[in-house]
C-alpha cells in the first residue's frame, strides 16, 4: 500500500469521525500466513483471591475489584502505565460499546450489561484488559497473522505485572479457578481466526468440525462462541484448558491453523485450474457491488467482502489485502452507524456503510 493512499484514507476517516486517534493500530500491520490468517487471539481468565466471583458480588464489590486492576496498571511503578488508558463502559453509547465488539476488543458479553464493568486497552488495541466479565480479569492480546507464541509470551508479560499487586485464585491441583468450570487450570483460550472461503465452497467445514473436536479443539464464528460464520470467517480455539500446560495449547492451535491453512490454498489453487472463469466471475461480481452500490445490510456485505478478500489474496482483484482487512473492522454496523449520526446525519447505516466502502476501495488499491 502506497504511503499516499495511507495518507488519504487516514485524512477522511478522521474527518468522519472513524478514526479514534492517530496511533497505528495492530490491525493494520501485515502479518504472518496473512492471505489465509486474519488474527491471532490469547486470552487468559484472573480471579482476586480475595473476591467473590462476578456473579455473586455487590456494587461496591465490583467497583473495588475495578479500581485494584485499574491501579496496578495506570499507578505506582508500572512500566507500561503510560501504554494504556481505562474506559468506564457506563460512559459509553451502545454504538461506541458494539464498535469495541466489531474491533474484537471486548466480549459481546462484557457489553451485555454496562453496569460494574470497565477496561484498560493499549494505545495500539493490541492489549485490552477487561474487569468484571465473566472472571474479574480477562487479559486479551491480538496479534496479527499467526503468532500465537508471540501472543501468549505478552500476555504472560501482563499477567506477571498484575499478579505484583494482585494475588489471583490459584488451587495446586485445580490451576487458575474461574467461575465457568471449562476455564480452570490453565484459564488460557488461544484461537486463530482463519478467512477459509474455498473449505467452506467445497464442503469441508463439516469434516474440519469434526476432525478439530477430537483433538480437544473447537470452531466458532467470527465473534466467538454462538456467532455465525459470516464472510466465511471462522475460529479455531482449544475447548479445554484443565490438565494442558499454555505450551501444549499453543502448539496444539497452531498446528491444526497450519493444516487448515494448507487445506485451503490447496484448495484455492485447484479452484482456480479447474473453474478459472466462474471464480473469477464470482470475484468480479462481488467488487463491482462493493464499488458501486448504494444500499447493503451488513450480511451482503460479508458475503461480497469474503469474495473481495479472496481476490486481494490471490491476486484477482485490484485491491490490497489491508484494505480488505480495514473493511472488515469499519464497515461493520456499529461503525457504519456512527459515521452516518457524525458525518452524514440522516442517512441510514446501510447506505452510510457502502461510502465507507467506497472511499476504502478509492484510497487503498
Amino acid at each position: 500500500m502506497q504511503l499516499s493512499c495511507v495518507t488519504k484514507s487516514k485524512k477522511w476517516r478522521k474527518e468522519m469521525g472513524i478514526m479514534l486517534n492517530e496511533e497505528k493500530k495492530w490491525y493494520e500491520k501485515a502479518g504472518k500466513e496473512s492471505d489465509v490468517v486474519i488474527s491471532t487471539r490469547v486470552r487468559l481468565a484472573r480471579n482476586l483471591a480475595d473476591m467473590p466471583f462476578p456473579n455473586r458480588m455487590t456494587p461496591d464489590q465490583k467497583a473495588a475489584v475495578e479500581r485494584r486492576v485499574r491501579d496496578a496498571i495506570l499507578s505506582g511503578n508500572s512500566a507500561i502505565a503510560s501504554d494504556f488508558d481505562f474506559v468506564q463502559m457506563d460512559d459509553l453509547s451502545n454504538e461506541q460499546a458494539v464498535s469495541l465488539v466489531e474491533r474484537h476488543i471486548v466480549s459481546p458479553e462484557f457489553i451485555a450489561n454496562a453496569k460494574g464493568r470497565g477496561f484498560l486497552i493499549s494505545k495500539d488495541e493490541r492489549i485490552s484488559i477487561m474487569v468484571n466479565e465473566e472472571d474479574h480479569v480477562r487479559i486479551q492480546v491480538l496479534h496479527e497473522g499467526l503468532a500465537l507464541s508471540e501472543a501468549a509470551e505478552m500476555a504472560d508479560r501482563i499477567d506477571t505485572l498484575l499478579n505484583e499487586s494482585l494475588r489471583f485464585a490459584f488451587d495446586s491441583e485445580l490451576g487458575y479457578l474461574t467461575q465457568c468450570p471449562t476455564n480452570l487450570g490453565t484459564g488460557m483460550r488461544a484461537s486463530v481466526m482463519l478467512h477459509l472461503p474455498m473449505l467452506t465452497r467445497y464442503k469441508q467445514m463439516g469434516n474440519v468440525n469434526q476432525s478439530v473436536a477430537k483433538l480437544g479443539l473447537t470452531t466458532r464464528g467470527i465473534y466467538g462462541e454462538g456467532s455465525e460464520a459470516l464472510g466465511d470467517l471462522y475460529q479455531v480455539s482449544n475447548q479445554v484448558t484443565l490438565g494442558r500446560t499454555e505450551d501444549e495449547i499453543i502448539e496444539a492451535v497452531t498446528a491444526v491453523g497450519r493444516q487448515l491453512i494448507d487445506m485451503e490454498l490447496s484448495l484455492r489453487a485447484r479452484c482456480l485450474k479447474e473453474q478459472p472463469m466462474d471464480l473469477r466471475d464470482a470475484l468480479l461480481r462481488s467488487y463491482g457491488l462493493l464499488r458501486y452500490a448504494l444500499r447493503m445490510d451488513e450480511k451482503e456485505f460479508m458475503l461480497h467482502w469474503s469474495h473481495l478478500r479472496l481476490g486481494a489474496a490471490m491476486g484477482l482483484l485490484p485491491v490490497s489485502l489491508a484494505a480488505a482487512d480495514d473493511l472488515l473492522t469499519v464497515a461493520q454496523d456499529a461503525h457504519a452507524r456512527r459515521y452516518a449520526q457524525e458525518s452524514a446525519p440522516g442517512e441510514e447505516a446501510d447506505a452510510a456503510r457502502c461510502d465507507i466502502i467506497r472511499k476504502t476501495l478509492e484510497t487503498n488499491v
